[in-house]
């Protein structure tokens, strides 16, 4: 396998997770609700599918993928009723919803330590704070994978990557091709429209917030696996932000989101790459770490400014204001 291969390779297991997340931002936001705990949605969700995958994998064979599919399953419905604290926070109570975003990344990392070490040592009896994945198994997708270049984005493939492919899928064509996605895409726009044609906002965005946890959870787990093959709180750090910075350089659209993710994991991927290649010590593996930030903020000084977002965006809808 050549360089550049693996860079596509490893690249599209970063992007993708990451480019779901932004899907799931981009919901929340276009419905009206800044979503800044997009970070801890996905903690909170990759928490909740390991733990779920822990104690099932006790109980079945060490290759089994069944606590896999249970994982990614447990972690759509973790960060979706963690989301509802937002949802919460920012319809029914009308908080500022930048705090809320905030509050909620940090009491999702607190919380999640505090659990997973609790569990392990009450339950498992283990002094640890991780829960063990192991490694999910790859494939590759016959006769395209053969094709030069290109077969690479068909090679060594996780499971999560087409699940991803198909929920993304989904999310655009629901976005943009239904009465819902109108909806939605108005709400963020020009609620008080949306409530005089007898639609009810706050629903919408109750729906839009829990859509972005679900997503948010998915890839939180996506991440523990391919990352570490194990869930611990410090994995998932930062890349709730690159998915926020991804959805505004993708002007809160979903294909151009696509392209701004890719950047990022190609960028990740890259480097790691180059750090191999010269032989240089590991710490500068971490220092590839910063990349996708690094470049982040390149495209903030020349692409930001460009970015429209939804008119509403950060308002609290209130009916009795209309």
């Amino acid at each position: 396998m050549n360089n550049l291969s693996t860079v596509i390779i490893n690249g599209m297991s970063f992007a993708l997770p990451l480019f779901i997340m932004a899907i799931g931002g981009i919901y929340s936001e276009r419905s009206g609700v800044t979503n800044l705990a997009l970070e801890g949605l996905q903690g909170f969700g990759a928490f909740t599918g390991a733990l779920a995958a822990y104690v099932i994998g006790m109980h079945l064979e060490a290759d089994s993928m069944v606590p896999t599919y249970f994982a990614m399953l447990f972690a759509i419905l973790g960060g979706m009723l963690f989301s509802l604290l937002h949802a919460v926070l920012c319809n029914y109570f009308k908080a500022d919803m930048v705090i809320s975003g905030v509050v909620i990344n940090i009491l999702a990392m607190a919380m999640t330590a505090f659990l997973t070490k609790t569990i392990n040592k009450n339950i498992f009896g283990a002094a640890s704070d991780k829960f063990v994945l192991g490694v999910m198994r790859r494939f590759d997708i016959p006769l395209i994978s053969r094709i030069p270049v290109l077969g690479a984005f068909f090679t060594n493939l996780y499971p999560f990557e087409i699940i991803i492919a198909i929920l993304a899928f989904a999310a655009w064509y629901l976005l943009y091709k239904t009465p819902f996605g109108l909806h939605l895409r108005a709400a963020g726009d020009n609620p008080a429209a949306v409530d005089a044609a007898g639609i009810n906002v706050i629903r919408i965005r109750y729906l839009a917030v829990m859509m972005s946890g679900a997503l948010s959870g998915l890839a939180g787990i996506c991440f523990a696996y391919s990352i570490s093959a194990k869930f611990s709180s410090d994995i998932y750090v930062g890349y709730g932000y690159l998915a926020i910075a991804a959805l505004i350089f993708g002007g809160w659209k979903i294909i151009p989101t696509l392209g701004a993710c890719l950047i990022f994991g190609f960028a990740r991927s890259a480097g790691y790459q180059i750090v191999q290649q010269l032989g240089l010590p590991s710490s500068y593996s971490d220092l590839v770490m910063v990349l996708p930030y690094v470049l982040t903020l390149v495209l903030l000084v020349f692409l930001a400014h460009n970015s429209q977002a939804p008119r509403a965006l950060g308002e609290a809808y209130d009916k009795s204001k209309r």
